[in-house]
């Protein structure tokens, strides 16, 4: 088995392919600086990719693991989650053995960025691949003079085999804002989380670790640094109504996205702050 970090053309968009020896791969477009394909040693796909994806650069791509910032969702004036998911970002360091792959993209603003968002800062994200864990590592510099403001999140799209047979547990007792109810803030009573309907929750200062268990096999989802978990699937509606998603998209994903969305990070000038996903094939 071949390992190591090797570019690649992804359906005409420069990326990169991770693997171990062991089998783990990944595969990152440089386009929006994204996580489209993780697969554990011996384990089929984690990630859900759209196969109406939009694949040439002119938009965001559905699926994979978009990085939202400096904004998520339409929490300000900027483009729907920011620019990031829609830059070219750089290659800045790989690293790899049999065991384990690391890439480090970086992105930093530009006249383009300044034009919608008048802040310099470097964005750095980490991807490693090591046996049958991903991690995603978001870290941000403010390089400018002045203080900024933002909201990020690490949008996972996970791979389900069926939504309404899976279920999501570690949410119990948690205050969500349920934007399908005009941001009413609840707390999750439920043992388990089931999705039966369209899902679009905020849940605040999430401290404990996730578990995505479905027929025969379970997904660990932890976050470190972001404080909040969101939970979206469009159900068949929404679903049918975005053109870069299959009328029946809806049942063989699950967002639990890493966010700060609750409350933006702040950041001083010269100051940095990181946030991290990791999820494990169980």
């Amino acid at each position: 088995m071949a390992f190591g970090i090797e570019r690649i053309d992804f359906h005409g968009l420069p990326a990169l392919r991770l693997q171990t020896a062991t089998g783990a791969q990944a595969v990152v477009s440089l386009f929006g600086g994204q996580v489209l394909s993780w697969m554990p040693p011996g384990g089929g796909e984690r990630l859900y990719l759209s196969p109406s994806a939009v694949l040439d650069g002119s938009a965001p791509i559905r699926g994979g693991m978009p990085v939202c910032f400096p904004q998520f969702a339409d929490q300000g004036s900027l483009p729907k989650h920011g620019f990031a998911r829609t830059a070219m970002w750089t290659v800045e360091t790989e690293r790899g053995s049999k065991e384990y792959a690391l890439v480090t993209l970086g992105l930093a603003d530009s006249d383009a960025t300044r034009a919608l968002w008048p802040h310099a800062f470097h964005a750095e994200l980490s991807i490693l691949i090591e046996d049958s864990r991903l991690e995603l590592e978001l870290e941000v510099e403010n390089t400018g003079s002045a203080a900024l403001e933002f909201t990020a999140a690490l949008h996972s799209y996970l791979a389900v085999r069926e939504v309404e047979e899976s279920r999501l547990e570690g949410l119990h007792g948690y205050h969500y804002s349920d934007k399908t109810d005009a941001d009413r803030v609840k707390r999750d009573s439920g043992d388990v989380l089931l999705v039966e309907a369209e899902t679009d929750r905020i849940y605040r200062d999430v401290k404990r670790p996730l578990l995505l268990r479905e027929y025969d096999r379970s997904l660990g989802i932890n976050a470190d640094g972001f404080a909040d978990v969101v939970v979206w699937n469009p159900w068949l509606e929404r679903s049918a109504a975005l053109p870069d998603l299959p009328a029946d998209g809806f049942r063989h994903m699950l967002c639990v996205e890493a966010a700060a969305a609750h409350a933006p990070v702040r950041l001083a000038a010269g100051e940095t702050w990181w946030g991290r996903q990791t999820l494990v094939a169980l």
